[in-house]
């Protein structure tokens, strides 16, 4: 597995107002559609796509398609959802299936209530959304339901991550032997004793989306 963090001041700027405590629901949205999409743009460099021909008002010329079938995005229900925009809109001809993963707060292992996903994923990319890498139970859980499926190329997409979500991760995806890249925000410092990353910007999905009752 490959593990890109990256470096640029203008995402380093976004993670930093989504970790302030005083960020309110509405602005913390708009943050993580616009980070995302600085993300997705690193984390679409492999791509796949086929050269085509394309017609200008001046001449014909060759240019550049995504391959067919096309890319499918896979937000990780909840929080994944306020990710989806962002990457769409780099990416808009995209296919989308969702996964629903919650974590038992006691044994922090994720099981899954709700997929909806193509039921054949041969030859497919896929792009797997979820905001924060904390335990990886979620994340490694579903990149290892897209396999079964068929994908054979997989990119995850996480705001933050902690060192031990990433060896988990790892662990799960390397012996599986898909070419799997990580794309980060940031790397922070490790899990407290409840699985949450230290320092964090806390429950991703309640600052989304609110704390439903």
């Amino acid at each position: 597995m490959e593990l890109h963090v990256i470096d640029h001041p203008l995402v380093a700027h976004k993670v930093t107002l989504l970790r302030d405590i005083n960020t309110p629901s509405p602005l913390f949205r708009q943050l993580v559609e616009e980070l995302v999409t600085l993300l997705a743009y690193e984390a679409t460099r492999e791509v796949r796509v086929d050269q085509v021909e394309v017609v200008t008002p001046i001449a014909p010329t060759l240019g550049t398609a995504l391959r067919h079938p096309t890319p499918l995005v896979v937000p990780i229900l909840r929080a994944g959802l306020g990710m989806l925009e962002g990457m769409m809109r780099l990416m808009p001809s995209a296919e989308v299936g969702f996964v629903g993963m919650v974590r038992d707060e006691v044994t922090l292992q994720p099981f899954t209530y709700a997929e909806r996903l193509p039921k054949d994923l041969s030859g497919r990319q896929c792009y797997v959304l979820d905001p924060m890498l904390a335990t990886g139970g979620s994340l490694g859980g579903t990149v290892e339901f897209l396999v079964q499926r068929g994908a054979n190329h997989i990119t995850c997409i996480c705001l933050l991550a902690a060192p031990e979500g990433v060896a988990h991760l790892r662990s799960v995806v390397d012996p599986i032997g898909i070419p799997t890249t990580l794309v980060v925000a940031a790397l922070d410092e490790r899990l407290n004793d409840v699985g949450y990353i230290v320092p964090g910007l806390g429950d991703a999905g309640d600052r989304l989306y609110g704390l439903a009752q």
